[in-house]
């Protein structure tokens, strides 16, 4: 149903290059258009995790507490500028409605299955050999910690979890020496995630890359979108800082930059930019897990070729300023669990940022709006656009072609109510 129709992807991130490499597997001829040069980005700098073991939704019960407690302290893991601006006014707002008990209790079978369905999905890429051969780590997910409190609130998460099918194991001191023996780490013990798994981004978005363009799917870089005209409820065309393209379906993948292209359509999308780090250490860790360190809410992980450390949630709207007191809290909460280790000044100052785009409730937008007919958004996913990716790509393909989808999308609803 539905085959060979011409799709515009706005949006060369994860989400939109699966997007597109399902839409091409599917038959479809595929325009991707990107106002960068596809080289950076929250793609390229996340902890690179496949983690259905995060069920728990960045909107939950005490989170506007603490980022009220942070927002004057701008080194600290989760922090809001404060600033006059209605349209983070109107999403906190709704972050604070969708930050209930009973709402992350709803999202959480959500989050599992569309986790578990991109990791399979991962996995298929692999097997294809469409990538060549690419980095999916399977040794699961570390969750250190330093005290008591955050151990017992893992474990909380844990119990959750065993009722939806996801095991975590409690590992003692000596469990975790015997797991990562060449490293010394400063921790009282972890849990262990098997269900999730590690990649390498850049590795992947390049060969991605490299892939849509040997088959015939058009991308053009350093293009941006500017606006686009709507007739009887369908997208008519879409404009672009150098040209004006037609086709019969458009998506919109542009991660944080969607909601100011959908407010062109008269779509309220309320969406905002989630400022994340990263620090790439070349010079051998000896570290072999993945990591999250609890306290610091920072993520540790082997990349083919370096060791990645990455973290912070931002929230200062769209900016790329990297503001050295968070570099350096990263850098300062890593050498706080591993003994001996020193990130070295060149890799601070190498530093990269990417903003992911954070829905009110934490769930990803993907679906069609209920005004435009031809038109697909799919973004909003916060912490695991990564991780989210290509089953994204999959569910806009299906919606597009017409086919039932592999999930149910209703949750993801893009103009759902707060």
């Amino acid at each position: 149903m539905g085959k060979n129709k011409s799709v515009i992807v706005v949006g060369g991130g994860i989400v939109g290059l699966s997007t597109a490499y399902f839409l091409k597997k599917a038959g479809h001829r595929v325009t991707v258009l990107d106002k960068s040069d596809i080289t950076s980005g929250a793609s390229f700098v996340n902890a690179g995790y496949l983690t259905p073991s995060h069920i728990v939704s960045l909107a939950s019960p005490g989170m506007i507490t603490q980022g009220l407690k942070y927002m004057f302290n701008s080194s600290s893991p989760f922090y809001m500028r404060p600033r006059l601006d209605l349209d983070f006014i109107k999403w906190a707002w709704y972050f604070k409605k969708s930050s209930t008990k009973a709402k992350v209790k709803q999202a959480m079978p959500v989050i599992r299955d569309i986790n578990l369905l991109s990791r399979e999905l991962y996995e298929g890429i692999q097997a294809s050999g469409d990538l060549g051969k690419f980095q999916i780590g399977d040794k699961g997910l570390l969750m250190m910690f330093q005290s008591n409190e955050a151990r017992d609130h893992e474990m909380e998460v844990v119990e959750k979890a065993k009722k939806l099918g996801l095991g975590g194991r409690l590992l003692t001191k000596d469990e975790l020496k015997n797991l990562e023996p060449n490293v010394e780490i400063n921790a009282e013990g972890s849990i262990l995630w098997e269900c999730d798994r590690h990649t390498t981004p850049p590795q992947i978005m390049k060969r991605m890359l490299e892939y849509l363009v040997e088959h015939g799917v058009d991308i053009h870089k350093n293009e941006a979108v500017t606006d686009a005209s709507v007739s009887e409820g369908k997208i008519t065309e879409v404009k672009t800082n150098k040209a004006t393209y037609k086709a019969d379906e458009v998506v919109f993948a542009a991660g944080s930059w969607t909601s100011d292209l959908s407010k062109k359509l008269n779509l309220k999308l309320p969406l905002q930019a989630g400022k994340g780090y990263r620090i790439n250490m070349e010079k051998p860790t000896n570290i072999t897990m993945p990591a999250i360190l609890m306290e610091k809410k920072i993520a540790v992980t082997p990349m083919e070729g370096f060791t990645r450390f990455a973290g912070t949630m931002e929230f200062s709207g769209i900016n790329h300023t990297i503001r050295k007191e968070r570099v350096e809290a990263i850098a300062k909460g890593v050498e706080g669990y591993y003994k001996g280790l020193q990130i070295p000044e060149e890799a601070k100052s190498n530093a990269k940022c990417g903003l992911r785009p954070v829905s009110p409730d934490g769930l990803p937008y993907i679906g069609r709006p209920k005004n435009i007919d031809n038109l697909t958004i799919a973004t909003g996913h916060a912490m695991m656009g990564w991780s989210m990716g290509p089953a994204t790509g999959k569910l806009v393909t299906e919606i597009i072609s017409g086919d039932k989808t592999s999930m149910d999308i209703s949750p993801f609803d893009p103009q759902r109510r707060f």
